[in-house]
């Protein structure tokens, strides 16, 4: 058992909540911009520290004048705008507790929600969020839901109007009365399997989480540094970066519309982002694929191998030769530069949460100007336990835990964490307490490695590992990973559970197939379905399945693979919002598929 534990930077204040980081930047001789938003005629405005407390101030007012009260359960149901972070401010202002709904979601996951927390009102967006939240507030009676409001500026005006009577003193009562032990927000797990549970994070995990963060990414997070924020906020991982952009002097920006993100991100142009694996698979992807569209793929895949020999060559304190260097200097020219212009030519820095992001994919965006810091988190520990720093980096892990958290490997190679990032609890799940904690350490369900230099490696997923009929154990990322890094693919998920050998099933990316098609002088228009069955594609999928072999076992090796017809998405219902896979749920609707592997390879030997 092996453990590591950060004394934290900042010593943790005696008295202060979430709300105190809006007063505090309000109050500085210099009113930074704190967000920015559209104007009616496209430009981005800035929002300033003390409008952003005024405006919070004036719709928490409004909350108190309609029946909040202190503790008070508050559902926001939006898509990523300013008006989430508003509201949410407003919440904490009027001595609430926010409950975030993600937008996608169903009216029964809606009810839950509610329910579970005792919701007494919610915001939604638009009037089809209100629409959804009064259909789940109907269909579950639930009857303590006495309000919904939209987020609307007709609709934040009322509030406005009726805060009017409340009085400054009465507001700072309820602004202050919260502690660090107080609930800030009840968030509930997005979930791969069963029912969500309701993730208890205080005003104390955001503020020891926000200063001790803010003090280690100071390169990163400091005044005048700049973000655009696309993540879903009902996400922890996006939540907890907008609290840390206060906390820090930030400016966030928003948009709504991924298929809006570039032109957002170049109108815009950020110091740092932060995304999921998948964004940053993506991004490479549509890269290479635009490049061999373009007739210049060669160029690229030189380009990109030098990007990654660069980086890695920089690794324990090496530097590139210089004919390196050389090389290195002239793919800047040709294309890493286009590739920092399209995200706004300004990015110094990625956060990358959510997953392992994989060391090749690492070593690329460092290579061409964009040092991914990697980090690792739950929605239990407010997000981070760790990340890479800028002076603390190694690509391929998940950094060394935060200043206030702790790491220990279990003897079945489980991560443990304790320390400021930590949750209270799970809402009304007392009976989850002892087998969540142990002395005080938190099981995360995730199985990974501490280096000798207290570094953190994920390798999976405990209840994802898959034990074949033979006995053998397979961790399914080691295989998923560079599957699913060809711009071919889009999703991979291996089974073999209590089966004689390990197979996949693949879904084929409906952007890239086109151009991928062309190349290879196959006929244009084909669905997914139709190009699954070309005997090019199977080919081509196979070659990726066997490179990724080379990195596993014969025992561990995928066998067999089916090309199903749909791609595994989120309105599907086989992708959480942060874009993880549900495997329950893939297994499930593709069990044909997966019986049909197993019926045709008998004579395969038990793995």
């Amino acid at each position: 058992m092996r453990e590591i534990i950060v004394p934290p930077l900042v010593p943790e204040p005696v008295a202060k909540n979430t709300t105190d980081f809006v007063v505090e930047q309000a109050e500085k001789p210099v009113d930074m911009p704190l967000f920015a938003v559209r104007s009616a005629s496209g430009a981005w405005e800035d929002v300033s520290a003390s409008a952003f407390r005024a405006d919070v101030s004036r719709i928490a007012k409004g909350l108190i004048a309609e029946g909040i009260g202190a503790g008070d359960r508050v559902g926001i149901m939006a898509r990523t705008c300013y008006e989430w972070s508003l509201i949410d401010f407003a919440i904490w202002f009027a001595g609430a507790v926010s409950v975030p709904i993600y937008e996608t979601s169903s009216p029964s996951q809606i009810a839950w929600n509610l329910s579970d927390s005792g919701a007494v009102a919610a915001f939604g967006e638009a009037a089809h969020h209100e629409d959804a939240i009064r259909q789940a507030v109907d269909a579950g009676n639930l009857d303590s839901v006495r309000r919904v409001w939209q987020m609307t500026p007709s609709g934040l005006d009322a509030l406005r109007s009726a805060g009017e009577r409340i009085s400054d003193e009465e507001l700072e009562a309820r602004r202050t009365a919260a502690t660090l032990e107080s609930p800030a927000t009840i968030i509930y797990t997005s979930g791969t399997l069963g029912r969500p549970k309701g993730c208890v994070l205080t005003h104390g995990n955001f503020v020891a989480l926000s200063e001790n963060a803010a003090a280690a990414l100071s390169e990163v997070v400091q005044p005048g540094a700049k973000t655009i924020m696309f993540l879903p906020l009902a996400h922890v991982f996006a939540r907890f970066i907008s609290v840390l952009a206060v906390a820090a002097g930030c400016q966030v920006a928003h948009t709504p519309d991924v298929k809006n993100l570039l032109p957002d991100l170049q109108s815009f142009s950020p110091t740092f982002i932060l995304a999921v694996p998948r964004v940053f698979e993506k991004v490479y992807n549509s890269a290479l694929t635009k490049a061999e569209d373009a007739g210049k793929g060669k160029i690229f895949h030189a380009a990109a191998d030098t990007a990654i020999a660069w980086s890695t060559a920089h690794d324990d304190g090496g530097s590139p030769s210089l004919g390196l260097r050389l090389r290195h200097a002239v793919f800047d020219l040709l294309v890493y530069r286009k590739l920092r212009a399209a995200m706004g030519g300004h990015v110094k820095y990625a956060v990358s949460g959510g997953g392992p992001l994989g060391t090749r994919l690492g070593h690329f965006f460092h290579g061409i100007g964009l040092l991914v810091l990697e980090g690792y988190g739950l929605t239990e520990t407010t997000a981070p336990i760790s990340v890479n720093t800028p002076s603390l980096v190694k690509i391929g892990t998940v950094g060394a835990p935060l200043p206030g958290n702790g790491v220990r490997i279990a003897d079945d190679g489980e991560i443990l964490a304790k320390g400021v990032c930590v949750m209270r609890g799970y809402h009304q799940r007392e009976d989850l307490q002892s087998e969540s904690f142990t002395d005080g350490w938190f099981h995360t369900g995730d199985i990974g490695e501490l280096d000798a230099d207290g570094y953190v490696r994920i390798t999976g997923r405990k209840k994802d590992i898959i034990v074949t009929a033979g006995g053998k154990n397979v961790v399914p990322a080691q295989l998923e990973d560079p599957i699913r890094a060809d711009a071919l693919v889009s999703q991979v998920v291996v089974v073999g559970d209590n089966r004689p050998f390990i197979a996949a099933l693949v879904t084929l990316d409906e952007e890239a197939l086109p151009g991928w098609l062309e190349r290879h002088g196959l006929p244009q228009g084909l669905t997914v379905q139709q190009a699954a069955e070309l005997p090019e594609v199977r080919s081509h999928v196979q070659s990726v399945i066997d490179h990724a072999n080379t990195h596993v076992s014969k025992a561990e090796s995928i066998r067999s693979f089916r090309i199903v017809p749909t791609d595994f998405t989120e309105a599907s219902g086989h992708l959480t919002p942060s874009l993880k896979v549900k495997r329950a749920q893939v297994l499930g609707d593709f069990a044909d598929y997966v019986e049909e592997i197993y019926s045709t390879r008998k004579d395969a030997a038990p793995a």
